[in-house]
């Protein structure tokens, strides 16, 4: 090959690495423009779904719905809870809540949280009312049941405490065959003791409630004679025995010593027979 030849091939081969080179640079510049976007902030090309928190009631109703599945082998959603009564708030509980069954019936579940401490109790729906959906309705003639006013609990009812007109109201519930002697007047569950707690929305039977003792033996009391013959004389009496409400106790007139029998209508109140 001539001299002249060699020297334009060295040419071309030089000015072919230079371009080459230029050619790769300006790759090498472009593709962090489109990709680097993307690898710094790949959350802008999917956003991240936002979960709602349950709420303390929602809280209450899985948990107790879980529990109860658990015991009697069934599916959570199958389990149905009573309405909570509206003057029943739930509060947020910090830790898991717990759950037993107080009472011999299964209907009931105590729900308790010991951060903050507090405690409700949750009626589950009866077993023959918990329909699928698409079931044909129950019967309660067929098996028995009454619908009727009675008196029930208007909010949870603790053992030992005094019925307050505020603590008991009428209302018309289907209650079970043979399922005892459950008081339809308010009055008869006032001046009563209770015997066993009572969850929101329950009847009261007569053996959920003990009368308390309103005139003690010794006591001084008042005394209405001729209420009902259009006069009226009040007199302090001393009561001979103990009485609750409607009961008939013996009392004596501190001033003559005359003995009577009296009906107790009240806290130290008795009636002239």
């Amino acid at each position: 090959m001539s001299p002249i030849k060699q020297t334009l091939c060295r040419r071309l081969s030089l000015q072919f690495a230079r371009t080459t080179a230029w050619l790769a640079w300006l790759l090498l510049a472009a593709v962090p423009a489109w990709v680097g976007p993307a690898l710094a902030n790949p959350a802008k090309s999917k956003p991240a779904a936002v979960s709602t928190p349950a709420t303390p009631d929602q809280v209450l109703t899985q948990s107790v719905q879980q529990w109860v599945a658990k015991q009697q082998g069934g599916q959570p959603d199958q389990v149905q809870l009573m309405p909570l009564d509206n003057r029943v708030r739930v509060q947020p509980c910090a830790r898991p809540l717990s759950m037993d069954n107080p009472f011999a019936s299964q209907e009931t579940v105590r729900v308790r949280c010991t951060e903050p401490t507090w405690q409700l109790y949750v009626r589950l729906q009866p077993a023959s009312r918990q329909v699928a959906p698409n079931a044909a309705a129950p019967n309660p003639a067929a098996s028995g049941e009454t619908r009727r006013p009675v008196v029930v609990a208007s909010l949870s009812l603790v053992r030992g405490m005094t019925v307050q007109p505020s603590d008991v109201r009428v209302q018309a519930v289907t209650l079970p065959a043979g399922g005892g002697q459950f008081l339809e007047d308010i009055g008869e569950a006032l001046h009563s003791e209770l015997l066993r707690d009572i969850p929101p929305g329950t009847p009261l039977r007569k053996s959920d409630l003990r009368p308390l003792v309103l005139v003690k033996r010794g006591q001084l009391v008042q005394l209405t004679v001729g209420k009902s013959s259009g006069f009226l004389v009040t007199a302090h009496v001393e009561a001979l025995q103990d009485g609750r409400m409607g009961e008939q106790v013996k009392a004596k007139n501190p001033d003559s010593g005359r003995v009577l029998t009296a009906v107790v209508k009240g806290p130290s109140t008795l009636e002239g027979l």
